[in-house]
């Protein structure tokens, strides 16, 4: 057992939560409540001119869609002081210096270092300048590190990257407006982070942090970086391949229990054999040991199945609320006859791939049946009065039932169905109901319709035979 485990996810508010952070924030959250831990988010919105609080409002819907409950909040516009502070600590102790260089003037030394196939790392000659913080430029760590900077990876072992090529690099626009790499440093450390669980387009960052950490005074965290999350092609991830707000994966009828339970699989394996989990399970059985270096394929039919068995596992009653939303145009009909809505939902449980596909799914307890005639005939084989002779003994069998169930159609119908053929005798019925070629089975429509709604229904497909 670990102890004081603290991790964080810091998304910043400059558009909505996607795939990628909301796996990251899943194995923080995770990690941290296997070993009794604190989860924190940390709201990342020094650049003030692309901060949206709209934004930071949709990061914590969709984390809190998903489950994954914080137990500290921060935003870094609120701890500017802090961060000044520390500037003042590096300045005073001469390990950051201030670069007039221009954005203009950066961008020719680096397309020259590139023509000459030289490592892109800025020379300044202001280094050792005594100058204020005036004009363009920024302040740059002074890094005076000889050899490799190592660190062990809690997921691919020991890094090593040469202190040369990491050179001096932007850590504030003024002592006010930290950078990234100087502020998450500071953070982590205030912040008492034990374990920073991130994206492997990271690992190039740590060099610098760490360098950072050392000048201060602080001490390292664990790090573990995650591969990262590829299209089909194994490109980065495009919206084309799923690269979309997990409120929108809401929106389009994805339950929350589906989407935790694929995004552990981008990346990490249980010990087990099953691929179907929930969050309990997951915190249970999770480790960082079984999280793979490979980049994470995004499968778009492993999430829809994964969320058909999602929907599947659920309570009826829970479905029937959740569902009620993705079908407006029943609601008055809902709330007139709850019990119907229950059953309805509880015959489509097992087809459906999305809660938005319910509308889809069960326009046949909404609608009178609208079909062609020939539709009846199972495999174009029966002529119309041997439909309306199996249809015509179906009704008068199930006239004589008291007790409605799925389980007492049956009964009344399967032996006749089996002396006279079960396609012959449950395909018309199954249609009669439905009107349609896939559909539930006919005991289950039969169920969900009631037996008035039933019995109508077989003799409306009566009269087309006839």
């Amino acid at each position: 057992m670990q102890n004081n485990i603290r991790t964080r996810i810091a998304p910043s508010p400059t558009g909505a939560l996607h795939v990628g952070t909301a796996r990251s924030a899943l194995f923080n959250f995770v990690y941290a409540r296997k070993f009794g831990g604190a989860f924190i988010l940390r709201i990342e919105d020094t650049d003030t001119l692309r901060s949206r609080r709209e934004y930071e409002n949709e990061i914590k819907a969709a984390l809190e869609w998903l489950g994954l409950a914080w137990d500290e909040f921060y935003r870094q516009s609120e701890r500017t002081e802090l961060y000044e502070r520390q500037l003042h600590r590096l300045h005073d102790d001469g390990a950051m210096y201030w670069c007039p260089h221009t954005i203009e003037e950066l961008g020719a030394e680096r397309a020259a270092q590139s023509e000459a196939k030289a490592p892109p790392v800025h020379q300044c000659e202001f280094r050792d300048a005594e100058r204020g913080a005036d004009g363009d430029g920024v302040f740059r760590f002074k890094n005076t590190a000889d050899g490799d900077i190592v660190f062990d990876d809690l997921i691919r072992g020991e890094i090593r990257t040469r202190a040369d090529l990491v050179g001096d690099f932007s850590i504030a626009k003024d002592f006010k407006t930290p950078l990234y790499n100087f502020a998450v440093v500071v953070d982590d450390a205030e912040m008492n982070v034990s374990h920073v669980i991130r994206g492997e387009d990271h690992i190039s960052n740590t060099p610098k942090q760490l360098l950072l950490q050392q000048a201060l005074g602080f001490g390292r965290p664990a790090y573990a970086h995650l591969p990262l999350v590829l299209g089909r092609d194994r490109s980065k991830l495009s919206k084309r391949d799923g690269e979309t707000s997990l409120l929108e994966y809401k929106e389009q009828g994805y339950v929350p229990e589906a989407l935790v339970n694929f995004m552990a699989l981008l990346g990490w394996h249980p010990a087990g054999d099953t691929d179907v989990f929930e969050l309990d399970a997951l915190i249970r059985d999770f480790e960082l040991e079984r999280v793979g270096k490979a980049g994470a394929v995004f499968d778009i039919e492993k999430l829809n199945w994964l969320n058909r068995e999602h929907i599947r596992m659920r309570d009826v009653e829970k479905l029937a609320r959740e569902l009620e939303f993705f079908v407006p145009q029943w609601s008055d009909a809902i709330a007139a006859d709850p019990e119907r809505w229950r059953k309805i939902v509880e015959t489509a449980q097992e087809r459906l791939t999305t809660l938005a596909s319910m509308g889809e799914q069960t326009r046949w307890a909404w609608e009178t049946p609208d079909y062609d005639t020939e539709l009846l005939s199972w495999k174009g084989q029966e002529e119309r009065p041997a439909i309306a002779r199996h249809l015509t003994a179906i009704r008068e069998k199930l006239s004589l039932l008291e007790d409605w169930s799925s389980s007492s159609v049956e009964a009344a119908l399967r032996p006749y169905a089996d002396a006279e053929g079960r396609g012959a005798v449950l395909w018309p019925f199954r249609v009669a109901l439905s009107g349609e070629k896939n559909s539930p089975g006919p005991f289950e429509l039969a169920y969900a319709l009631g037996k008035d709604e039933t019995l109508a229904r077989i003799n409306h497909a009566i009269t087309h035979c006839t």
